[in-house]
């Protein structure tokens, strides 16, 4: 008999109190029920699935990219039956990851679920329709990285391997679905490509065309910042809140503009960190570890030697 078999033969005999475990856990989620009024009884899932999601979104990146991300052996003749017959599926998948963030919503403000299918039926069929400008922005994003980078052979090369577009592809979607009401699922979106890539996009932030993160590791990027067209990013850059509003109670409190304005054409070097809610010019440039805390105007060249020691902006820095 092999150790590991002996090992496993031993543990069969020992007792490490699971029946007690288990109901301690029981107790903590009853616990946990009655504290946030949760339904004592749920039957089913009550969430979005991670899972099921990241099964949707590589779906969908074959669905908006058949030729370079969808089957290997697909012929380019098949390309619309390959299309059709994929976002049919993806769309069925998406619509029940809908309706259960709809019920989810309707269970936390204490109302009846009453209509969640059909306003769920109709958040799929609006982001459907969305899915041809979805592309059209991201092949703005593949061409901005493209040529915004010396060592990019192609944009085909671009798109299989640059982590900031596969990151732009989850924000585009994420951020529909966040437009269309259903925030948790966006979120999840959002954060299956955190997971993957290291670049943090909040899919609240509104990101003009033409966008490229260049190496992308660090990235943060805020639920209400704004930034426009041909805008470049480098590594560990953060688009950030410099405080939060609370309540009388000391509680954060939620929405507001809080995040940065980036105007056209600006470029924000690696390490640079930007807070509040601020606007960088058109045309500006930010250095590598830059910290920011106030607006600069269009076509500023902003340096670590023109951040005075107070944290304002020297006047010749324009």
């Amino acid at each position: 008999m092999s150790e590991s078999d002996q090992s496993a033969a031993a543990a069969g005999g020992m007792d490490f109190g699971v029946g007690g475990i288990v109901a301690r856990l029981r107790e903590a989620r009853a616990d946990w029920r009655v504290s946030q009024q949760r339904p004592s009884e749920v039957r089913g899932r009550e969430l979005p699935s991670h899972e099921v999601l990241a099964a949707i979104i590589e779906g969908l990146r074959g669905a908006l990219f058949p030729m370079r991300l969808g089957p290997p052996d697909l012929r380019q003749e098949n390309e619309d039956y390959y299309v059709g017959h994929t976002l049919d599926t993806l769309l069925t998948a998406l619509f029940a990851q809908v309706r259960l963030e709809l019920r989810y919503h309707a269970r936390q403000k204490g109302g009846a679920a009453g209509d969640v299918d059909a306003r769920a039926a109709q958040v799929v069929r609006d982001f459907g329709a969305e899915l041809p400008a979805i592309r059209s922005m991201l092949d703005s994003d593949v061409l901005a990285a493209y040529h915004g980078d010396p060592a990019a052979g192609s944009v085909d090369e671009v798109l299989l391997c640059y982590p900031g577009i596969l990151a732009m592809v989850h924000h585009r979607i994420g951020h529909q679905l966040y437009s269309l009401g259903v925030p948790l699922l966006a979120r999840v979106v959002a954060e299956l490509a955190h997971e993957r890539t290291g670049i943090d996009i909040h899919p609240g932030a509104q990101i003009g065309p033409g966008f490229f993160i260049d190496h992308g590791t660090g990235v943060v990027i805020g639920e209400t910042a704004k930034i426009g067209r041909n805008v470049r990013l480098y590594q560990a850059v953060t688009l950030g809140a410099k405080r939060f509003a609370t309540d009388a109670l000391g509680h954060l409190l939620k929405g507001g503009p809080r995040h940065p304005i980036v105007e056209d054409e600006v470029v924000i070097y690696a390490g640079a960190t930007i807070l509040g809610r601020v606007t960088i010019g058109r045309g500006s440039t930010i250095g590598g570890n830059v910290w920011l805390t106030e607006s600069v105007p269009a076509g500023s060249r902003i340096s670590q030697a023109s951040i005075r020691s107070d944290g304002h902006v020297d006047g010749s820095a324009g």
